[in-house]
This record gives structure tokens, C-alpha cells and sequence, in this order.
């Protein structure tokens, strides 16, 4: 199922969701009213993956109220695959720049500065991060460290030079598509792929310090994701350091 629009824009906002009908409308809401302040062109692409609550009927709903979002949806209810429809979000983009956010956080901070950096040639791909200097990470502490976790195996396995990939990411499509055709891992590593095979390549990054906050528990439980990540870093490791 797609209601994506074909109109182009100056940005893109891909949002991967699954099980989110306890935020989703109030965040789409609040999202829409603070984006008057940036002065862009825009969309919002709402990337419904597997979800076994309201979470597609509200997409509809939201779809009806504001004319710059659409939706689609992906996957079999129940089996949510971020990295798949992060992917799906990005390919179908039509703006010049793309925004991969997530539904709790919304950091219209982040997109005016990342937009800054892009438009002048500072760098293709822009990264908020959680773990970088003067960022704040207000999750509970195993989430935190996870992502500490997370990136210390990457930078082990894979020479990873930053402090992360998942999350907040901004950058110029054009730049990066060539990149996102390369990447072969989906569900929670996708976006790590891309950072990683972006910086590989030599694309300009900017990291940029964020402040996060859980707004609500996680949809998928932090230890039910183990498996499926250790998968899916060991076919990264096979990808990038064997056939790179």
C-alpha cells in the first residue's frame, strides 16, 4: 500500500513506524506546526512497517489532514523491518535533501542546522548524534549503553571512525543513492551501512551533537533485537571487508 506523492520538494522527511499510535498523531502534529518556522518546501513520508496496531489508520488520517504527508506500508503485520522501509523511504524520496528521523524525537534543531551545513557545501551527510561531545542521552541507561555498545562493534569490525549511525541522519540524495544501491543489510543495520560505506567512500560528513529523550518504551524490546544485529553486522562484515 502507497499514498506517497510524487511532487518534488526542497526536503524530505522519512520516518520509519511501527506500533506508534500512542505518539504518532500528536508528534506528526507538533511536527508540522514547528516546520512553519523553517521556511522549506516539504514532505513528510510516513514508512509504516509491520505494525499490528492503529498505527496504518492513523497514517490515513494524517494523510487526509496535511497535505504534506503520505504514507506507505510495508511488510507483514508483525514482522517490522526498519532498515526495509527506511530504504523504501529514501529511494521514493523526492526531495533535493532527505531527513531520516524518528518518530520520538522530531528535532527540528537539528533539521535547520543540518540544512545549514548541506546547502552550503559543507558536507553531503549530516549526523545527529547521541554520543558525540556536548550531546546529551537521557534514555534509561541500557538503551544508552547499547548504542555504546553498537558502536564500539562497528568501529572493532569495521574501522568506524564515528561516534554514530542510528538516528537522526540528514543529507543530499543525490550524493548518497549511489551509496543506498550499494547497502545490502536491512532491519536495525541499514542505516548503519550507510554511514558506514558513506564514510568509505569519502563522502563530506558532519556530526552534530544531539539532545535525546524517550518519549515512550521502545516498540521492539531492546534483548529481542540482539539476534537479528549480530546477524546482521556479521553479513556486514562479509560485505564491506570481503567484497567491499
Amino acid at each position: 500500500m502507497s499514498q506517497a506523492t510524487s511532487e518534488a520538494r526542497d526536503l524530505t522527511i522519512v520516518i520509519p513506524l511501527y506500533n506508534e499510535e500512542g505518539i504518532l498523531r500528536a508528534s506528526v502534529t507538533d511536527l508540522v506546526d514547528r516546520m512553519g518556522a523553517l521556511d522549506v518546501d516539504y514532505q513528510i513520508v510516513l514508512a509504516e512497517n509491520g505494525s499490528t496496531d492503529r498505527t496504518l489508520e492513523i497514517c490515513e488520517e494524517l494523510r487526509g489532514r496535511y497535505p504534506q504527508v503520505s504514507y506507505f506500508s510495508t511488510g507483514e503485520p508483525g514482522n517490522g523491518n526498519y532498515g526495509k522501509a527506511l530504504r523504501q523511504g529514501i529511494v521514493d524520496a523526492n526531495g533535493r535533501f532527505v531527513i531520516c528521523d524518528e518518530i520520538d524525537l522530531c528535532d527540528t534543531g537539528f533539521y535547520r542546522d543540518a540544512l545549514r551545513i548541506l546547502k552550503a557545501g559543507e558536507a553531503d551527510l549530516v549526523i545527529g548524534s547521541k554520543l558525540a561531545d556536548g550531546a546529551s542521552d537521557e534514555r534509561p541507561f541500557v538503551r544508552h549503553l547499547g548504542s555504546l555498545v553498537i558502536n564500539g562493534m562497528l568501529r572493532v569490525a569495521l574501522d568506524f571512525r564515528g561516534t554514530d549511525t542510528h538516528g537522526l541522519k540528514a543529507f543530499r540524495r543525490e550524493a548518497l543513492m549511489p551509496i543506498v544501491d550499494r547497502c545490502i543489510v536491512d532491519r536495525d543495520l541499514f542505516a548503519s551501512e550507510l554511514v558506514i560505506r558513506a564514510e568509505r567512500a569519502g563522502v563530506p560528513i558532519r556530526e552534530i551533537p544531539v539532545r535525546i529523550k524517550e518519549m515512550r518504551e521502545p516498540s521492539v524490546h531492546l534483548f529481542r533485537r540482539v539476534p537479528g544485529v549480530l546477524k546482521n553486522l556479521a553479513q556486514l562484515v562479509v560485505a564491506i571487508r570481503l567484497r567491499g
